[in-house]
């Protein structure tokens, strides 16, 4: 029967999130689930039209600031 745990990735391992006991040598199988949701393509191309339009005029209203800092990749990658 399959036992559904959760863990998190780190440096190469994964570390349960819960405690359970596992005799030595267990073979496991992982599922791995990413954190953010996809949306469906949107199909209508009237409806990706205004889609669109929205989205960038709400970019437009919210412009990143020139003095804003610069994030470097390993800024944008959580680290431990």
């Amino acid at each position: 029967m399959p036992q559904f745990l959760k863990a998190i990735y780190r440096s190469g391992t994964f570390i349960l999130q819960t405690d359970y006991e596992l005799p030595e040598g267990t073979e496991v199988e992982l599922l791995v689930q990413f954190p953010h949701v996809i949306s469906p393509p949107i199909s209508d191309v009237e409806a990706k039209q205004r889609f669109l339009k929205a989205l960038t005029e709400r970019m437009q209203q919210n412009p990143i600031p020139v003095d804003a800092p610069q994030f470097t990749r390993e800024m944008l990658h959580e680290r431990s």
